[in-house]
């Protein structure tokens, strides 16, 4: 069986606004949501607040992307993903040694692994919400959708899984008035 794992992807250049601190395309990718156990979700603003609602982590830059794909990987990329990421976490979250680093790093991966059951180039997209009983995440997917008029389609559409409905509104109104 082969193995996949999550790639960081870019498809417009709006992670580099939305968020403090990109992640480059093509990054092995776990969620992260590790760096938010110890925040106060409620005080998060602006980019921190995209980074904690959206975010997916690059394992190489501890950046954020909005979107990950499902990519087929080596054993070995699966283990130098595991082992960059426990490199990163004894380097910049204070894990007392590589041992406990390595074991909480081949958890995230595996959680990883374990939203790569779709087919490869599947995009995912996270969303997380601060709770009484923690944080939850929830997952989805996005395919292209094949119509017989594909080929000459001047808009591309997207078929959304795993969502029931808005998470949020937006008032673009408001959001015009911000930027007078």
């Amino acid at each position: 069986m082969a193995l996949k794992l999550l790639r960081t992807i870019r498809l417009d250049p709006s992670d580099g606004f939305v968020y403090s601190h990109a992640a480059e395309p093509g990054e092995w990718a776990v969620t992260g949501t590790f760096r938010f156990f110890a925040a106060d979700i409620e005080s998060l603003s602006g980019k921190e607040r995209q980074a904690f609602r959206a975010g997916f982590m690059g394992v190489e830059s501890f950046g954020w992307s909005t979107l990950v794909i499902v990519t087929e990987a080596t054993a070995e990329e699966v283990a130098a993903a595991t082992e960059r990421l426990a490199e990163q976490l004894v380097a910049r979250c204070g894990a007392p040694g590589m041992a406990v680093a390595r074991a909480a790093a081949q958890e995230e991966i595996a959680f990883a692994q374990s939203l790569c059951s779709h087919p490869p180039n599947t995009l995912v997209a996270l969303h997380r919400a601060g709770e009484e009983a923690g944080i939850r995440e929830s997952f989805r997917t996005l395919h292209r959708k094949v119509s017989r008029l594909d080929p000459a389609a001047a808009f591309r559409i997207i078929e959304v899984e795993g969502e029931e409905g808005a998470m949020e509104e937006v008032d673009i109104v408001v959001l015009a008035g911000r930027h007078k």
